[in-house]
């Protein structure tokens, strides 16, 4: 029997003193106020549990680890942590939680419920601390300070993560073999070395990738889009570390230093390519001679020869070569255009080897010596003719008497 009814909302009571509680909910009555904060409340209970965070009581002892809470329910909702409990299920799913909030949380899921909007964006969010996260892209505000380095981050996620650099902790494991990761995303991207997943296609060309990234970066081919500038040319690349090598055009840069000679070089790959010089090194055969050359572009220029390939054509006068820098020598014929000047007497050439030749003339420099009588050149074909005299080698035969000459 309950015979104390509330005349706002008809609700009924089994005591009077419930009912009047009750009422202040509808007056807006909050007759307790706390002498510390000022703040009101309707119930004297709720007043009690109020100044706790004043006096720092905390009367409600967990009995499994001894952590206290100055409220009951909230020791009651703790203690779920041990026995495991999860009482409340959710409609939808049936996932169960232990804390109510939780479950409110998680039922936005299915709703699609995001009651919290970015005032700046109006980017909307299911829970208020992922806004509270996202406001900081706008604030700039990064409050979470990593007590190594002092570099900042504005989600505890990232300075977790960040930290690991210092602490070495690396762990999430490749069951396969055995590699570390400080992040498990990395090790998601890792384990497809192993079994061959490519889930990210290209719906232009159907080519899958194993990183998404790297599917970004492949579009760009369909798309023409060069997403990276140089601030000094204005030159644009797809490829952030293809920007970053050009740069070193303009900076002057040379990173990357021979052991043996100490020349640099901008590009790591032309490092390597280099070394092969002093290593002896060259690892690209050709099958049909069998010839080996340090670089793969050699090789393939090379091949030419075998294949008869000419793949770069004069548009003037249809002659093929079977190199780019041969057509470029070519086509100054018909441009007339010798870009090797000499300093000296200021005759003009086509060709930097002619160029090179013509400077010996100034320099009096002859670099071919004969062996036989120490006599010296300025030009190998010379070199080549004078030798004749000591050979006896007359190769240009007279076809009509067959009288020979060197």
């Amino acid at each position: 029997m309950k015979p104390f009814n509330c005349t706002e909302c008809n609700k009924c009571f089994s005591q009077k003193g419930n009912l009047k509680i009750h009422q202040r909910m509808h007056t807006g009555m909050k007759p307790f106020h706390c002498t510390e904060c000022n703040k009101s409340f309707s119930r004297k209970v709720d007043l009690t549990v109020h100044q706790r965070i004043h006096t720092g009581t905390k009367p409600f002892h967990c009995t499994e680890c001894n952590k206290s809470f100055s409220r009951k329910v909230n020791l009651t909702v703790h203690q779920r942590i041990h026995t495991g409990m999860k009482p409340l299920h959710c409609t939808e799913c049936n996932k169960s939680f232990s804390r109510k909030v939780d479950l409110t949380v998680h039922q936005r899921i299915h709703t699609g419920t995001k009651p919290f909007h970015c005032t700046e964006c109006n980017k909307s969010f299911s829970r208020k601390v992922n806004l509270t996260v996202h406001q900081r892209i706008h604030t700039g505000m990064k409050p979470l300070h990593c007590t190594e380095c002092n570099k900042s981050f504005s989600r505890k996620v990232d300075l977790t993560i960040h930290q690991q650099i210092h602490t070495g902790i690396k762990p999430f494991l490749c069951t396969e073999c055995n590699k570390s990761f400080s992040r498990k995303a990395h090790l998601t991207v890792h384990q497809r070395i192993h079994t061959k997943m490519k889930p990210f296609h290209c719906t232009e060309c159907n080519k899958s990738f194993s990183r998404k990234v790297n599917l970004t970066i492949h579009q760009r081919i369909h798309t023409g889009m060069k997403t990276f500038h140089c601030t000094e040319c204005n030159k644009s690349f797809r490829w952030m570390a293809h920007l970053t090598v050009h740069q070193r055009i303009h900076s002057g840069m040379k990173p990357f230093h021979c052991t043996e000679c100490n020349k640099s070089f901008s590009r790591k790959g032309n490092l390597s390519v280099h070394q092969r010089i002093h290593t002896g090194m060259k690892p690209f055969n050709c099958t049909e001679c069998n010839k080996s050359f340090t670089q793969k572009s050699n090789l393939r220029i090379h091949q030419r020869i075998h294949t008869g390939m000419k793949p770069f054509h004069c548009t003037e006068c249809n002659k093929s070569f079977s190199q780019k820098a041969h057509l470029t020598i070519h086509q100054r014929i018909h441009t007339g255009m010798r870009p090797f000047n000499c300093t000296e007497c200021n005759k003009s050439f086509s060709q930097k080897a002619k160029f090179k030749i013509h400077q010996r003339i100034h320099t009096g420099m002859k670099p071919f010596q004969c062996t036989e009588c120490n006599k010296s050149f300025s030009q190998k074909s010379r070199l080549t003719i004078h030798q004749r005299i000591h050979t006896g080698m007359k190769p240009f035969n007279c076809t009509e008497c067959n009288k020979s000459f060197n």
